[in-house]
């Protein structure tokens, strides 16, 4: 559904979005559709964070420092990344938050911003679904091209259609690390839900089998 008009010929919606959802539950294709949509830019937190570090910004080495020694990037950082970006010249008529905030700590930080969030979207998968998703996924260790054993799966078994190198199953991806991404999701972020409802701001989206039938409840909920 990109580029589809917005309702009563809205050009600019100009809304500032959050997009909740346990990993693997579509957030970061739903931001990307709503971007092309909405006309405003979708904000993931691991790709500016990335952009942070290659341009060297002070922000971008002092969260380098703590992820060559293994550690997290404390709170202060990346809100001080999040930050910077929110500033440049694309957000100013709206945008869309992808895996931030992460924690109630951080989302009380962006009210401290003074940044006003007009809608907080929350994917609902179950997380079986979630697990079968992920560890399902298989990529080439050489190009990169993304595969399903289930969904999207290549033309011989294992194999990249594009380069013909074997498939692997990322660490990321096996089983027992997604079920432990699920845990610190369901302890660490799930409680942004009653946070967000309280403010009057959460609307649920139950994700659809086919990416395109999330999207128009997405868009529902984002228009509503």
């Amino acid at each position: 559904m990109p580029g589809a008009a917005l309702p009563h010929g809205e050009e600019d919606t100009g809304m500032k979005l959050i997009l909740l959802g346990a990993p693997g539950a579509g957030k970061g294709t739903q931001a990307e559709i709503l971007s092309e949509t909405l006309h405003i830019p979708a904000v993931s937190t691991g790709n500016i964070i990335r952009a942070a570090l290659k341009n060297e910004t002070p922000m971008g080495l002092a969260a380098k420092s703590y992820m060559d020694a293994g550690e997290l990037v404390p709170d202060d950082i990346v809100i001080g990344i999040i930050k910077e970006r929110l500033a440049e010249a694309d957000c100013q008529n709206g945008f869309i938050l992808d895996g931030f905030p992460r924690t109630i700590p951080q989302a009380q930080a962006l009210e401290e911003l003074g940044v006003t969030i007009d809608r907080v979207v929350s994917l609902e998968v179950p997380d079986e679904k979630i697990v079968a998703r992920m560890s399902g996924r298989r990529v080439c260790g050489k190009c990169g091209a993304s595969y399903h054993v289930e969904y999207k799966k290549p033309a011989k078994d294992g194999v990249c259609d594009v380069c013909g190198e074997p498939l692997i199953c990322r660490k990321d991806d096996a089983p027992e690390t997604v079920l432990e991404r699920l845990r610190v999701f369901h302890e660490q972020t799930e409680p942004l839900k009653a946070f967000y409802e309280k403010l009057g701001k959460l609307k649920l989206v139950v994700g659809q089998e086919d990416v395109k039938d999330t999207t128009a409840l997405t868009l529902a909920a984002v228009r509503d």
